[in-house]
């Protein structure tokens, strides 16, 4: 929990300067950043190894997995000083996570033929470009949390994409959902 209210303090002091998440939502920083990433280790398998979180932005959901779990991550964000606040976090942390100043697409190129073990976005994309990025990852599994078009965004992503997935419920939004994605592969 300490090393969450590190993370929680520099995010408060950076926001004067640098727009890191939207200015209302930072008043229920807890509820609407920290414990919507959080609720994600209740869905992580036992024998995870590491995490890849995409579009990281501000570190939601990938850095406050790899404080709350100590599981080994990497963040995925193409804005240079957004990788520099992620940065600034991992040190004053000592967060389990290192950052690529990328694309995923450039990501992906880069990483050749080795595979993402657990792949998290939140707030990055539609769900069916979501799949197009785990599918050039290799991911093993996906966890992506989806606000309350979700089924719309599934049912979409079902053209293009064979998915075996759950829904769960999110704690902090009754609309939203938590899909975890377990097989995936274009149609």
């Amino acid at each position: 929990m300490e090393r969450l209210q590190i993370y929680a303090d520099l995010l408060t002091e950076r926001q004067k300067i640098q727009n890191l998440v939207s200015g209302n939502s930072l008043a229920y920083l807890w509820d609407r950043h920290m414990l919507d990433s959080v609720q994600l280790a209740d869905h992580l398998p036992e024998d995870t190894v590491s995490l890849t979180d995409i579009g990281s932005g501000a570190g939601f959901p990938g850095l406050v997995l790899a404080i709350a779990t100590d599981i080994p991550a990497t963040l995925i964000e193409s804005h240079g000083r957004k990788c520099a606040f992620l940065q600034d976090v991992i040190d004053a942390t000592g967060a389990p996570a290192t950052v690529a100043n990328t694309r995923v697409e450039a990501f992906a190129a880069e990483s050749g033929d080795k595979t993402v073990d657990i792949l998290t976005a939140r707030a990055l994309a539609p769900l069916s470009k979501l799949c197009g990025m785990a599918d050039s990852l290799g991911a093993r599994m996906c966890l992506f949390q989806k606000g309350a078009r979700w089924q719309e965004e599934l049912t979409d992503a079902r053209k293009g994409w064979k998915i075996q997935h759950e829904a769960y419920k999110s704690r902090t939004s009754a609309d939203a959902r938590i899909l975890r994605i377990t097989h995936l592969a274009p149609r």
